[in-house]
Parts: structure tokens; sequence; C-alpha cells
């Protein structure tokens, strides 16, 4: 959905207000303009939706950083404690958690910045369209006034533009089914496997050192 909104953003910001008129002008009538009109509305509406499901996904970023970090220093205490009773696999056990939580607020870290980077954007490309959406409606006003001076009615031209539609519509059914018939898909190789199997240990090895580490620390703060 995000990438098709872009992609529509990006045609209709790309696109020269100049080429609507002079369409319209060439057409006799008005229905260029308003369509046009109405593309960016949806866009707006759209880009609307999109950022506010962003913003929604960077506060939630913002909430559960604070929840893990409330339990990090939690489990801390949890740890010193059991040592305390003589109870290593207790402390281990927390210590062992709080990698996990310091993991999971590393990753909502970059949630959060990956949102309010997107958020800025979609900002951006919402102003964008509200001038964009401003000066059509003020073109297509300055039209239709000059076009009322001289006695003008109607909006011929509407054929031609209907069946240039509908061929439109016909080659990007086309080109879609051109793509989708030449995709394909590539197995995983045995190779593949091995390697992912081999880095897992690394990592299991690497988490395991780190809790020792801070088992090892405690056990000095205590002495």
């Amino acid at each position: 959905m995000t990438e098709s909104v872009l992609k529509r953003v990006k045609r209709i910001i790309s696109g020269k207000v100049e080429d609507s008129i002079d369409a319209m002008e060439r057409a006799g009538g008005t229905g260029v303009m308003r369509e046009a009109i109405r593309e960016t509305e949806r866009a707006i509406e759209e880009v609307k939706r999109e950022r506010d499901e962003v913003t929604v996904r960077r506060l939630q970023a913002v909430r559960q950083q604070k929840m893990f970090k409330d339990r990090l220093e939690a489990l801390t205490e949890k740890a010193e404690f059991a040592l305390s009773e003589d109870r290593e696999d207790l402390a281990r056990a927390a210590l062992s958690r709080q990698v996990d939580f310091e993991a999971q607020i590393g990753n909502l870290e970059k949630t959060e910045q990956l949102a309010s980077e997107q958020e800025r954007e979609w900002e951006e490309a919402l102003a964008e369209l509200e001038v964009r959406k401003a000066r059509m409606e003020e073109e297509l006003s300055a039209f239709e006034a000059a076009r009322a001076e001289l006695g003008i009615t109607g909006d011929d031209g509407s054929n031609g533009r209907r069946e240039a539609s509908r061929k439109i519509d016909r080659a990007e059914a086309a080109f879609n089914r051109a793509m989708g018939g030449a995709g394909g898909s590539v197995g995983i190789t045995k190779v593949d496997v091995e390697t992912a199997n081999s880095l897992a240990e690394l990592e299991t090895m690497q988490r395991d050192q780190e809790i020792n580490d801070r088992l090892e620390a405690l056990r000095r703060k205590a002495s």
C-alpha cells in the first residue's frame, strides 16, 4: 500500500499543472482538470492515513521502550538478590532476560527513528499535494470564469478522454500480466541452511558470553 501511495504522490507532484491546463484548453472543457483535482484529493486522504499509521507506530515504540527500560533495573536487582542467595541459575535467568530486553530496546529505537523519518516525509508530501491542489483549483476557477465571459457552456471532449483512459487501462493490465508471469522463485540451498545454522550458533555463543560477563560483574560488586 505504501509503495503504491508513494508512486502516485510522486507522479502527481512531478507532473506539471500547465500540462493539465493545456489538456483542458485543447478539450474545450474542464473535465481534465476536475479529474486531476479529484485524484489529488484522493492522494491527500491516502497520505493522511499513511502518516497517521506511522505516528501510531512511533508512539508505540516510545511506550514500549519505556516499559522495557523500567524492567531492566528490576532485573538487575533480582539477579543481585539471587546471587546473594547462592542461586546462580536464577541470576543467570534474570540476566538472560535483561539481554533480551536490551535487544528489544535497540530494535524499538530503530523503529522509532524510521517512523520519525517517514512521518516527516509524509508531512512534506501532504504539504506539496495541498499546494498543488490549491493551484489547480485557482486555474480551474480562472478558466471557468473566462469561459463564462465568452458564453461557453458544456464540457466537450469527454468521449476522447474516456477512450484514452481505456487504452491506458488496457496497457497497464497487459504490463501487470507480463510482470506477473516473469517472476520466479529461488530455492534455499544446503549452503544457505548451513550458514544460517552457523550464524545462529555464533549468536548464542556471544549471548552466553555477555551473560557470563554480567554475572562476573555482579560477583565483583557483591564482594
